[in-house]
């Protein structure tokens, strides 16, 4: 199955995507976070529901259509360095903070406040950040609760997947040591969506992704080329820490990246970026300028030298 979640009549409801259409789902059935704690169970419902054939239809090309997961329970879990090609794209380009080539998944985390719905604005301000660089990510929600999970186990706690734009702010990534919580957290920047996949319906190895800035092609690559793949990530992920139903894992970007190209790539105002992948449908997000500076103490980052081509002059 596939699920939307959307504003219908002010309220925020989820619907199985149906070809163009959307089935309203009854209010009782609750939200996303809710079908996939509910288990077997919850879905037995959904099917039920959409068995009696008396679930209101709605066009999906009128609907605003929201983050799959409104409600996580905990920050975003990521995964960095995922696709070699990446990895090497990035060599002499960290500002000092190279490091080896990691023998094990790199993570971390970035705010739940950043996701935003497959069609909203990215919020932008050149004073927060003057390097803002996209990346197309696989999305993945865990369904079942685990610890130190085997990796030939894993994918059974898979839920199911989704796309996400990991939208990043380079500067404040090497501003803060190298860590990146930082410059992942940037308050309605990451899109999540269109629909949220049910792992039954979805080999992800056979996911492309792509990732378009104003309609040039900046990222193309297989989910296949992942080094680590999905198995490995979620049996290291929850090595010692328990997986929680509904926790949002990204599985890292391909290769394309603005910060490593040359000249360099940032994202500016007006700019739109769509991402898609097989099987996924797309992200389309316009970036608008947003007060996120506020009356900061901080200094703005507006003095750094953006540098480099825009996208729509490669």
């Amino acid at each position: 199955m596939r699920f939307a979640s959307f504003t219908c009549d002010g309220q925020a409801r989820i619907g199985v995507v149906e070809g163009e259409e959307v089935a309203l789902l009854p209010l009782a059935l609750g939200d996303l976070r809710d079908v996939i704690a509910g288990g077997d169970a919850a879905l037995q419902a959904v099917a039920a529901a959409q068995r009696g054939g008396k679930l209101p239809r709605l066009a999906l090309d009128r609907l605003r259509l929201l983050p799959p997961l409104q409600r996580l329970r905990r920050d975003v879990l990521c995964v960095g360095w995922n696709y070699w090609d990446h990895f090497d794209e990035g060599k002499g380009k960290r500002e000092g903070q190279d490091v080896p080539r990691p023998q094990a998944p790199t993570f971390f985390t970035k705010s739940p406040d950043t996701v935003i719905g497959p069609r909203d604005d990215i919020a932008f301000d050149a004073r927060i950040s003057a390097k803002w660089d996209y990346e197309a990510e696989l999305a993945l929600v865990i369904g079942t609760d685990g610890r130190s999970i085997r990796a030939d186990s894993a994918m059974r706690h898979v839920w199911g997947y989704c796309l996400a734009n990991d939208v990043s702010q380079r500067d404040l990534q090497r501003r803060h040591g190298g860590q990146w919580l930082k410059g992942k957290s940037i308050d309605g920047t990451m899109p999540l969506g269109p629909f949220l996949v049910t792992a039954d319906e979805l080999d992800p190895e056979s996911v492309r992704l792509q990732c378009l800035v104003n309609g040039e092609l900046m990222q193309d690559a297989s989910v296949a080329q992942m080094a680590f793949p999905i198995p490995e990530l979620i049996a290291e992920l929850s090595f010692g820490m328990t997986l929680q139903a509904g926790d949002l894992v990204i599985t890292g970007t391909p290769a394309g990246v603005g910060n490593a190209r040359e000249p360099q790539v940032f994202l500016r105002a007006g700019d739109t970026v769509t991402v898609r992948g097989t099987g996924l449908g797309q992200l389309v997000n316009r970036l608008v300028d947003t007060d996120l500076y506020h009356q900061s103490s901080v200094p703005a980052m507006t003095g750094n030298d953006t540098g480099g081509a825009h996208a729509g002059n490669l």
